[in-house]
């Protein structure tokens, strides 16, 4: 809102932000329907999704030709929609996929709706994902989710969760899940993660850290949001690593469960 009066943004208006701001990535203009949705409104939902897509990619077009977008080689991104309907999902996907895009998302899951159900969705829609495009699941994940994820075909993931669990304490080690705050933390002088080579497990222990939580110190949750985003970018290297050693699954059943363990 302002003064009053409610400001609409069109896929012309998104487009032309993203390439002012001049990100690697562009993502199309959607609509994110609430689950649990109804089928009718989900249908017209996406068909929806799939009319700002084209406006999208003619935006684009247009400010890449005038020499608009500060990133010339930016690329766009369409996304998928259709709730937890697979017929829909499977359609939608089938549309944009015509289009010829930069790469693919999946959105629109992880928004409350059972894991399993989530899992189904993308079984269903990776057969219909151009191969030779990057796969984007938004807004996931858990370690265990990133790991099913890319057992069903995914490339990219985005999540809030490694900084924002990180500045309650709540950190991934590749033993599992720990909450500083827990008492049985106060003397210990590991590390967080014994296996982690990130800045905050070189230099401080899991006592130090929670003395500083406990003393409302800021320094606690810049050292525990570092050290869960190395542990995320650690853990995709591993995942790389494996899927070229050919051990990806055996790495996967080792993790899958372990990683989103509280211990």
């Amino acid at each position: 809102h302002l003064d009053g009066h409610r400001i609409f943004m069109g896929p012309e208006e998104r487009m032309q932000i993203q390439a002012n701001l001049g990100s690697t990535i562009a993502m199309a203009f959607d609509e994110c329907v609430e689950n649990p949705a109804q089928h009718d409104y989900s249908k017209a939902s996406c068909e929806r999704t799939t009319r700002w897509l084209k406006r999208c990619k003619d935006e684009m077009a247009r400010l890449k030709h005038e020499g608009i977008s500060v990133n010339p080689d930016q690329l766009l991104f369409g996304i998928n929609q259709g709730c937890t309907f697979a017929d829909l999902r499977v359609e939608h996907m089938k549309q944009i996929a015509d289009l010829d895009l930069d790469g693919y998302a999946i959105g629109g899951l992880a928004v409350g709706e059972p894991t399993q159900t989530m899992y189904d969705i993308i079984d269903a829609v990776e057969p219909y994902m151009p191969q030779d495009k990057p796969r984007y699941l938004m807004g996931v994940g858990t370690p265990g989710n990133i790991l099913e994820g890319v057992s069903r075909g995914v490339d990219l993931f985005d999540c809030v969760m490694p900084s924002r669990n990180a500045r309650h304490g709540h950190l991934f080690t590749m033993g599992g899940i720990i909450n500083l705050n827990n008492a049985k933390y106060e003397r210990d002088l590991r590390p967080i993660d014994p296996e982690c080579s990130c800045p905050t497990c070189r230099r401080h222990s899991r006592a130090y850290i929670r003395h500083l939580f406990k003393s409302g110190e800021m320094l606690a949750m810049r050292l525990c949001v570092m050290h869960n985003l190395w542990f995320y970018n650690t853990l995709m290297e591993k995942i790389r690593q494996s899927l070229e050693d050919g051990t990806f699954m055996e790495f996967k059943e080792k993790y899958t469960d372990l990683l989103d363990t509280r211990i």
